[in-house]
């Protein structure tokens, strides 16, 4: 089955495996960090998440639809800039330096900010045009057609919160791992300076708000909307039923991740939510809750068809 996949994505998988694991290696083997967190810990998980995203990416290419070579080459893009994007964030961890927000004058740095100026937007566009040729046509079944479109457009609502954490914002003084005092301008902590206590592993902040939160959570979207559906199919659930059932989880993704931006922006931690926000998650879970259970009843709504009679001759 894997001869149909998208080739250049599968590939881009396996090396960010390989890329994750040697990340993880030099985290070990390598006691320098960076705002509290080893060096190796950005380039580790961008590598496992984009390892994960490509992988979804080349099975989703492998479903039978038009216009393959449009969706063929914006994938082998979308690749691209996603190797380049890990192999630029590993070299400058591997200097001990900042990959983001970085204004050093090194020479290397000025290439690796410009790059990424470039590419990013760029990867942003491409994912934008894959999203809208397979939203304009139908492919497979109903439920596995609503669950990669909707999929698709939650990881790119995911990649546009990213601008969030490089709007306008003031020059912030910060030290490197070689000692090099740089200026940083944008970050991803909301209400405390980055570099703060956080999560295990993630290091998202548990003393304020933190952008990576919702990015991480709508890049996602795709991986879980896929798995999901896989799931619904796994149980022998109606295709009526299936399809309903997406619908319901794709639009109460959409509405947490609107919800976890709200609460970066307001710099409430993930971890210590206040009571506006538990009051908001309530509505949802109980919206979602209940179109889930329309979305089952109506399976057995419907009446099995009736045989009609064979005339006697």
């Amino acid at each position: 089955m894997t001869k149909t996949w998208h080739r250049p994505t599968l590939w881009l998988a396996v090396v960010m495996a390989v890329g994750a694991v040697g990340c993880a290696v030099a985290m070990v083997l390598d006691g320098r960090v960076l705002q509290g967190s080893s060096l190796w810990a950005k380039p580790f998980k961008f590598a496992v998440s984009l390892a994960v995203y490509s992988a979804t990416l080349s099975w989703m290419l492998s479903l039978p639809h038009r216009a393959r070579r449009w969706t063929s080459g914006a994938a082998t893009v979308i690749a691209v800039i996603m190797f380049v994007e890990v192999g630029l964030i590993a070299l400058q961890a591997g200097r001990g330096m900042f990959t983001h927000y970085n204004t050093s004058d090194d020479a290397l740095n000025q290439f690796v900010q410009k790059t990424f100026a470039t590419a990013i937007p760029a990867m942003f566009l491409t994912n934008v045009v894959l999203a809208l040729v397979l939203s304009f046509q139908r492919f497979a079944r109903p439920d596995v057609r609503l669950a990669v479109r909707s999929g698709l457009w939650l990881a790119i609502l995911g990649m546009a919160s990213g601008y969030l954490m490089v709007g306008p914002h003031e020059r912030v003084p910060a030290v490197d791992a070689g000692g090099r005092e740089v200026e940083l301008v944008g970050g991803h902590s909301v209400g405390v300076p980055d570099g703060g206590p956080g999560l295990p592993l993630t290091g998202w902040s548990t003393t304020g708000g933190d952008l990576r939160v919702p990015h991480f959570f709508g890049m996602h979207g795709l991986q879980v909307m896929v798995l999901l559906v896989l799931g619904l199919a796994a149980l022998g659930l109606a295709e009526r039923v299936r399809t309903r059932l997406v619908a319901v989880a794709a639009l109460g993704y959409a509405g947490l991740f609107a919800l976890l931006v709200w609460q970066a922006l307001r710099g409430e931690p993930l971890v210590h939510p206040g009571g506006t926000t538990w009051a908001a998650l309530g509505g949802l879970v109980v919206v979602v809750a209940a179109g889930a259970g329309l979305a089952l009843r109506s399976g057995r709504a419907v009446p099995p068809p009736v045989r009609q009679p064979v005339p006697q001759r």
